[in-house]
């Protein structure tokens, strides 16, 4: 994963690799290639394992990586003030229906206030260039919980 000098902050990162992920987040299959202050870059392989009983990718999966890249990006843009960013709003339109590709998902900062940023998150088909997914989500800017608590 690259990080560009705009996200290096005094406050280290969470793991964001599928390794140090929750094991929700995990299961979305989400790879994050980039991330800096105002977007990010990743991708993910959607497949059976992500189906409705219809035979289709379930839209939670798609709502689990816009929160999902919006957060990290967010949390990015606030981690040297000792912050991070919770979604408040999460509005994911479900566009285009699909049993399997790899997905492409690049988010970006639409607005960065003091307390809370608007980031709009969209899933393409790499193979077919069509969007499947998009959502924009709110986020509220927080301190990083302390040790004490």
């Amino acid at each position: 994963m690259d990080h560009d000098a705009s996200s290096q902050a005094s406050a280290p990162l969470p793991d964001v690799s599928p390794e140090g992920s929750s094991r929700f987040v995990a299961a979305t299959g989400l790879v994050v290639d980039e991330v800096s202050a105002t977007s990010v870059r990743a991708h993910a392989d959607l497949n059976e394992n992500h189906h409705t009983p219809w035979g289709v990718v379930h839209g939670g999966v798609y709502a689990t990586i816009v929160e999902s890249a919006g957060s990290i990006g967010a949390s990015t843009a606030v981690a040297d003030r000792g912050e991070f960013a919770v979604g408040v709003h999460n509005a994911t339109d479900f566009l285009r229906p699909t049993s399997a590709a790899r997905v492409t998902v690049t988010a970006e900062a639409l607005h960065q206030g003091r307390s809370q940023q608007l980031w709009d998150v969209v899933i393409t088909d790499s193979a077919t260039q069509k969007v499947l997914a998009r959502g924009q989500l709110r986020l509220q800017n927080v301190p990083l919980p302390t040790d004490a608590q």
